[in-house]
């Protein structure tokens, strides 16, 4: 691509374009697999699979989905947390040729129900939980016609009292082998023992559809994004350029994201695969004593995480007595971080937080700060390699506004995807002129620096003025005794909109809302400061611990109505 100014802040040995692979993941996993056929690939509580054991169990689930009818282009619902299965029917399901329907296992049945009937998904691999709960007695309604149904201790040795730290549903070890195969579905271990050892790989095709990832929906039904193996591929070696120093073979990622997240997917297992390094699962993010014991034990040395993880350890009981000196780099997306939240992680473990912004629709990385070069604190960084980044104005979204102005962010690049499963009127008003429309509200500096101040639906407009939730929550947060803060804009006769707080205060504090506001003068203009705190003994959070501020308006408007 032509030079653009961000290049200049590059690392050493980071390029301004790559020269791509053209390689699809279940190509990448069998090279590193192949490479590294005794290098730990997954670990999962007291089960430990290299990459030679999973290459075998990939092939077994590959054979055995391939006896439920999916071939090339079909569509394949996985609906798992973190563990072994869920990485297993991935590569398998793309080893066929299919498409994967990544889904969270906390959703509704109506929520599961768009999902898989939009996406038309034939075959279904969930958790026994969930089928328990959820699926079995209303199957028929749901468009998948075979289920695969996974238990969390096919992969664990006995005894499994390991589990209960998980904080997972239905623990009791003796209701798994409740789980009954019937004419339409099969348990895990059941399709695992019934298949032929190996089914040869479909076709590959770049251009493929590898992956419908579906948005949150948050302004109407989630859509399909659909992700192409190339996207997807690309995307992990934009990730990869932008770290030269891995050490292939070696690294130890800690995988407690949810791979049926994009930035789970794409971060933890596409650019664990590629870099051969030994993924530590962990089921549930939100289980700190699991994660600070992953850490500690197992040597982690790449961490990707979103801000209320990395808070959530800096605020863990006696976490001095831990030793997690291993880490080397973080990689921290999904929300703003607060500096304050950075550097006490960084002196914590002694190692680097890179931010970066992406989305479902980018595979998802988009931006990155510099690991080693120029960071700027608060910002999302530089456009990676062979990725065009600018700031266009509200109104019209064509035109480019100066360095400092606030406008949407636009994204063009080869990890952008092909369009939303089936929304040919919502694809063209989020690609135009090959630029991805991202919503996001911006800003971009005279080096090539951007910083996301808002989402466009979550602007306040007081009075005409416009207040960016991100920015009060970021001085809300710099105060010793706020633990967390988000902020929204709830009705007002007088300015049409006023800002309100919700905030949770660190253990032992009594803070008080007059207290927080006279703080809130002295550091953001008088238009900016909330009006209305709330304190909550804790915030609503996505499956990613991403602060959910449609729920925060949700309640908040139930209360006023």
């Amino acid at each position: 691509m032509e030079p653009r100014i961000w290049h200049q802040s590059y690392d050493p040995g980071v390029p301004a374009t790559i020269n791509y692979e053209e390689l699809t993941i279940p190509q990448i996993f069998r090279r590193t697999a192949e490479k590294f056929p005794d290098r730990p690939a997954l670990v999962f509580l007291n089960c430990k699979l290299t990459y030679a054991q999973l290459a075998r169990e990939v092939d077994r689930c590959a054979a055995g989905l391939a006896g439920l009818g999916v071939t090339p282009g079909s569509r394949v619902a996985i609906q798992l947390p973190n563990i072994p299965q869920g990485a297993i029917a991935y590569l398998a399901a793309m080893h066929l040729g299919a498409t994967v329907v990544m889904t969270n296992p906390l959703y509704t049945f109506r929520e599961i129900e768009h999902q898989w009937k939009d996406s038309g998904c034939e075959v279904a691999i969930t958790a026994d939980f969930i089928w328990d709960e959820l699926i079995r007695d209303r199957r028929s309604e749901l468009n998948p016609k075979r289920w695969v149904v996974a238990s969390i201790p096919d992969y664990l040795k006995f005894p499994l009292n390991l589990l209960a730290p998980l904080k997972l549903k239905k623990q009791d070890p003796k209701r798994w082998a409740k789980v009954t195969p019937t004419e339409d579905m099969v348990t895990w271990k059941g399709l695992m023992a019934s298949a032929p050892a190996s089914i040869p790989m479909a076709e590959m095709d770049l251009e493929a559809v590898g992956a419908l990832q579906y948005t949150g929906g948050t302004t109407g039904p989630s859509k399909g994004a659909m992700l192409t193996q190339r996207n997807l591929s690309v995307n992990v070696q934009q990730i990869d350029a932008w770290f030269p120093d891995v050490r292939y073979g070696e690294e130890v990622l800690l995988t407690a994201l949810p791979l049926f997240h994009v930035f789970g997917m794409s971060v933890c297992m596409g650019w664990g695969l590629w870099a051969g390094a030994c993924m530590v699962l962990l089921p549930n993010p939100r289980d700190l004593p699991s994660v600070v014991k992953a850490v500690s034990k197992h040597r982690i040395t790449l961490f990707p995480g979103v801000p209320a993880l990395f808070n959530g350890l800096n605020n863990f009981p006696d976490i001095a007595k831990h030793d997690v000196s291993s880490v080397r780099y973080c990689f921290s997306g999904s929300a703003p971080l607060p500096d304050d939240v950075m550097q006490k992680f960084e002196q914590l473990t002694g190692s680097k937080i890179v931010e970066g912004f992406g989305m479902s629709e980018t595979s998802p990385v988009a931006t990155v700060n510099p690991l080693n070069g120029k960071r700027k604190i608060g910002s999302v960084g530089v456009p990676v390699a062979d990725t065009d980044a600018k700031v266009v104005d509200i109104d019209t979204g064509t035109t480019e506004v100066a360095p400092g102005e606030e406008g949407e962010l636009i994204i063009r690049g080869p990890q952008v995807m092909k369009g939303y499963w089936n929304r040919p009127d919502e694809t063209a008003n989020a690609i135009k002129d090959g630029w991805m429309h991202t919503g996001d509200l911006a800003t971009v500096d005279d080096e090539g620096y951007f910083r996301i101040v808002g989402r466009k639906k979550d602007m306040i407009n007081c009075s005409g003025l416009k207040v960016f939730p991100d920015e009060v929550d970021g001085v809300l947060m710099a105060h010793d005794e706020i633990l967390e803060a988000a902020t929204i804009g709830v009705p007002d006769e007088k300015r049409g909109e006023t800002v309100k707080s919700f905030v949770v205060r660190q253990p032992g504090s009594s803070l008080t809302a007059e207290q927080v506001e006279a703080y809130c003068r002295e550091n953001l203009a008088a238009y900016k400061i909330p009006r209305e705190i709330e304190f909550l003994a804790e915030l609503p959070k996505s499956s990613v611990l991403k602060v959910l501020r449609r729920e925060l308006r949700d309640m908040e408007m139930a209360k006023r109505s």
